[in-house]
């Protein structure tokens, strides 16, 4: 029996999460699913020259499963430019210091990226949504880390 996946810290969530060979459409393209700490292992690593160490301890992980992390991320993205294949990047087991937000409207959990996210859902426009930490609507700590 295997132990659970520890749950990761990751600081960026993208505001992009499909990408595509040019020339291709959504219908006959096969993506590559990269987690989304496999891409902050990849931007630690790869963007912000951080060490092995410095990556793993702001992911809350050991050095090994940060390098683990880090191969899966970048056989995905290798095999994906060799093949023609799409990236998505969705799940995984992480977590955010970000406002994670329900709409109380259609149930959709999201993670504000852009300042319109703390006006109303992404999902369904619904301006019902409250903050998951304080369970109000608090667009000024939010603002801190969103976008315009």
């Amino acid at each position: 029996m295997s132990r659970p996946t520890k749950v990761r810290s990751v600081e960026f969530i993208p505001s992009e999460t499909k990408f595509i060979p040019e020339g291709s459409s959504n219908c006959n393209v096969h993506f590559n699913e990269i987690k989304i700490e496999e891409l902050e292992a990849l931007r630690l690593k790869d963007l912000e020259n951080l060490s092995q160490e410095e990556c793993a301890e702001k992911m809350e992980v050991s050095r090994q499963t940060f390098q683990n992390i880090l191969n899966s991320a970048r056989t995905k993205v290798t095999e994906a430019l060799i093949m023609g294949y799409g990236i998505e990047l969705k799940g995984g087991d992480f977590k955010t210091p970000h406002c994670q937000f329900i709409c109380n409207s259609c149930g959709q959990t999201f993670i504000p990226t852009l300042k319109k996210d703390l006006e109303a859902c992404p999902s369904c426009n619904s301006e019902d949504i409250f903050c998951t930490k304080k369970k109000i609507k608090c667009k000024k700590v939010c603002k801190l880390n969103i976008k315009e």
